[in-house]
C-alpha cells in the first residue's frame, strides 16, 4: 500500500464540524491500508487574528516573537485533529515542526527548509499511527531550538517537502476549491477545472498569484518528482494532477532551494525587430502581431515599453532564419499603424539587429528575494557586457546582449549564481519542454492553460537613464538594498540624447505597498546617477496567460492582444517568457481584460464552479 502525505488548509479545518469531516476522510484512507502523514494549517482566520493581536501590542513586533506567536495556530489544529481521529478509533499522534525535525534556515518569518529528520515519523508510521504535523513551521537548528515559520504558503511547502523526504507515493493538497482552475472563479464565474497541468505552468500561475498552491511547493515537487494532486476537501472529486518531470538525482540536504537561481539558459540564434514611435492606442499590438501570425512567424520575446507622449515602442525577437520575413512584415505594417494619426507625429521607424543572444536566469527561489535581477545586471556589467533588452517573469530574467559576448556572459553568470556549466540549458530546447512532452502523452496539448490577474502592483518609470553598462545594476541594486522586490522590468528601445548622453527609459512593477519607498530612494539617487524623474502609477493591473503549449505556436500573443483590442483596452506594457505573456493595463480594466482573454482562449465553460464563501 502507499505512503500518502495529505495537507488540509485553514478553511478545511475551520470548525469542529470540518475537523471531524477531515478526520472521517483520513480514516477512510487509512482503512484502505495506506500509511498517512497529514499536514494541517491553522484553523480558519486564526493566523490573521494572531497578527492583529500582535500589532495591537506593538507597531513593530520582532520577527522572532511573531514566529513564537504564529506557530501556536497550527498546534491547535493538529491536537484537535488527532483527538478527532482517536475518537474514531484511529491511532494518531500530533507533532510540531520542531518535534518532526523540520530544520530550516535561521530566518524568522521567511525560513526555507534545509532538511527533514524523518526517523520519528517513520517509527510512528510503522506502529500504525496517522502522523499529524503542524505545517508552516520548523526549527533553525537542533542546538539553538529556535522556532521558525516559512512564510505565506508554508503549509503547502511543508507537505511537499515531507513527501519528498519520505519518498511518498503522492501528496494531496486539500483546499476549498475543486482543484486548479483556469482563472479565479471569484472574478470569472465560468472558470473551469483542469484535470492536469505541468509543474512549469503551475509555477508561473502560482507566482502570478494563483493562491491554490505556493510556488515554493511547486518547485520542490518539480525538483524531486513528487506526484502532486490538488483536491477539494468538500467533495470526493479527483481534482487536478500537477505533472512533474522525471527528476535528476538530488540530495535531500538543503532540500528547499538555498540559492535563488537553479538554471542559466542561452540562445544565440536570435535577432531583434523594433518598431519605434507607434501610436499608443488600443489595437496596435493586435494589428502588428496579428499580421505576424498570418505570416506564420513564431515570436520569442515581446516587450512594449511605457509610452512617451502619444507613442510607444514595441520590440520582439525571432529566430535568425525567419528574420527577413519578420522585417518585411514590420516594414509593411508600420505605415498602416499610423493611419488616422495626426500628421505632425514623427514617422514610425523599424530597427533590425542581427547577431544578438538571449541569456536568462531561472528559478522559483528568486520569488520574494530582492536583488536577484540586480546581481545578474551587475555580473554582466562587471564582465563589460551591455544589456540591450530586458524582459522578466516572476521566475525568469532574460537579457538580450551582443552574440559575441555570449561565452563571457555564461561564464560570469554561472560563477555568480554557482551554477555548473555542464547544466546550461539552450533556450532553443528549454527544460520545460520535457514537462510539455509528458503532458502531451496524457492529454491533448492546450496552448493556454490559465489566465491570472494581479491588482496589487504599481508601476514605476524612470525617465532618461544613461544608456551605458552598469546603470541597470546600480538602479536595481539600490532597490535590493532597501529590500524592495521587483517584478516585471522593461527597458525602452527608443534612445534620447540628453546633454550629449544617450538615454533610455526603464519601467518596472513592484508591490503597491513598496511603490512610494521605491520612488523615494530612486529619486534621491537621481542627481548622482544622472537620470530624470521617477513616476509612479498605482492604478494598474497585470493580466497574464500561461501555457507550455504556446511554445512553437504562432498567433497566441496576437489572440491575447486582439481580445483586449475588442474591449478597447489599451496595453501599457508587454513582457513575455517562453510560456507566459503579461500585459499591464489600467486597473479599472483589469477584471474586464481577464474575462475577455479567458473567453478568447476557449477556457470558459457552462458549468460554474462552486466556491465556499
Amino acid at each position: 500500500m502507499a505512503l500518502i502525505v495529505q495537507k488540509y488548509g485553514g478553511t478545511s479545518v475551520g470548525s469542529v464540524e470540518r475537523i471531524q469531516s477531515v478526520a472521517a476522510r483520513i480514516l477512510r484512507t487509512a482503512k484502505a491500508g495506506h500509511s498517512l502523514v497529514v499536514v494541517v494549517s491553522a484553523m480558519g482566520k486564526t493566523t490573521d487574528e494572531l497578527v492583529k493581536l500582535a500589532h495591537s501590542i506593538s507597531k513593530t513586533p520582532s520577527r522572532r516573537e511573531m514566529d513564537m506567536l504564529l506557530s501556536t495556530g497550527e498546534q491547535v489544529s493538529i491536537a484537535l485533529l488527532s483527538m478527532a481521529l482517536q475518537e474514531l478509533g484511529q491511532a494518531a499522534i500530533s507533532l510540531t515542526g520542531t518535534q518532526v525535525g523540520i530544520v530550516t534556515e535561521a530566518h524568522h518569518t521567511r525560513a526555507r527548509i534545509l532538511h527533514i529528520q524523518t526517523e520519528r515519523i517513520s517509527q510512528h508510521l510503522q506502529n500504525g499511527k496517522v502522523v499529524v504535523v503542524a505545517g508552516f513551521q520548523g526549527i533553525s537548528s537542533t542546538s539553538e531550538l529556535e522556532i521558525t515559520t516559512l512564510g505565506r504558503g508554508g503549509s503547502d511547502t511543508s507537505a511537499v517537502a515531507l513527501a519528498a523526504a519520505l519518498g511518498a507515493s503522492y501528496c494531496e493538497i486539500y483546499t476549498d476549491v475543486p482543484g486548479i482552475l483556469t482563472t479565479d472563479p471569484r472574478l470569472v464565474s465560468d472558470a473551469q477545472l483542469m484535470s492536469e497541468i505541468t509543474c512549469d505552468e503551475m509555477l508561473e500561475l502560482a507566482s502570478l498569484g494563483a493562491k491554490v498552491l505556493h510556488p515554493r511547493a511547486v518547485e520542490i515537487a518539480r525538483n524531486y518528482g513528487v506526484s502532486l494532486v490538488v483536491r477539494s476537501s468538500w467533495t470526493d472529486d479527483p481534482g487536478t494532477r500537477v505533472i512533474s518531470p522525471t527528476p535528476q538525482p538530488r540530495s535531500l540536504l538543503n532540500l528547499e532551494i538555498a540559492r535563488p537561481v537553479d538554471g542559466v539558459e542561452i540562445d544565440t540564434d536570435q535577432a531583434k525587430v523594433a518598431l519605434l514611435r507607434v501610436p499608443d492606442r488600443p489595437g496596435v499590438a493586435a494589428q502588428l502581431f496579428g499580421e505576424i501570425a498570418r505570416q506564420n512567424l513564431d515570436v520569442d520575446l515581446i516587450i512594449q515599453s511605457i509610452h512617451e507622449g502619444n507613442t510607444n515602442d514595441i520590440a520582439f525577437t525571432v529566430n535568425t532564419p525567419v528574420l527577413k520575413r519578420a522585417e518585411a512584415v514590420a516594414a509593411a505594417i508600420a505605415p498602416v499603424l499610423r493611419s488616422g494619426e495626426p500628421s505632425q507625429l514623427e514617422e514610425a521607424e523599424v530597427i533590425v539587429q542581427r547577431r544578438i543572444a538571449k541569456v536568462s536566469i531561472a528559478g522559483a527561489g528568486m520569488i520574494g528575494r530582492p536583488g536577484v535581477a540586480a546581481l545578474m545586471f551587475a555580473t554582466l556589467w562587471t564582465a563589460g557586457i551591455n544589456i540591450q533588452m530586458i524582459s522578466t517573469s516572476e521566475v525568469k530574467v532574460s537579457c538580450v546582449i551582443d552574440a559575441a559576448d555570449s561565452d563571457r556572459a555564461i561564464a560570469a553568470l554561472c560563477q555568480a549564481f554557482e551554477i555548473s556549466r555542464d547544466t546550461i540549458n539552450p533556450i532553443s530546447a528549454p527544460a520545460h519542454l520535457a514537462t510539455t512532452q509528458e503532458l502531451k502523452s496524457t492529454s491533448s496539448l492546450i496552448p493556454v492553460r490559465g489566465v491570472a490577474l494581479d491588482l496589487n502592483q504599481a508601476r514605476l518609470a524612470i525617465r532618461y537613464v544613461p544608456d551605458r553598462p552598469g546603470m541597470a545594476a546600480r538602479l536595481f541594486g539600490i532597490l535590493a538594498q532597501h529590500s524592495i522586490s521587483v517584478d516585471t522590468i522593461i527597458q525602452s528601445q527608443r534612445c534620447r540624447v540628453v546633454n550629449g548622453v544617450p538615454t533610455r527609459d526603464i519601467a518596472f512593477t513592484v508591490a503597491q505597498v513598496d511603490a512610494n519607498a521605491a520612488q523615494a530612494v530612486l529619486s534621491q539617487a537621481a542627481a548622482e546617477l544622472e537620470w530624470g524623474e521617477v513616476v509612479v502609477d498605482s492604478a494598474i493591473a497585470k493580466v497574464s496567460i500561461v501555457g507550455a503549449g504556446m511554445v512553437g505556436q504562432p498567433g497566441i500573443a496576437a489572440r491575447m492582444f486582439e481580445a483586449l483590442a475588442q474591449q478597447r483596452i489599451n496595453i501599457q506594457m508587454i513582457a513575455t517568457s517562453e510560456i507566459k505573456i503579461s500585459c499591464v493595463v489600467a486597473q479599472e480594466d483589469g477584471v474586464r481584460a481577464l474575462t475577455a482573454i479567458h473567453a478568447a482562449f476557449g477556457l470558459a465553460g457552462s458549468q460554474k464552479v462552486q466556491v465556499p464563501v
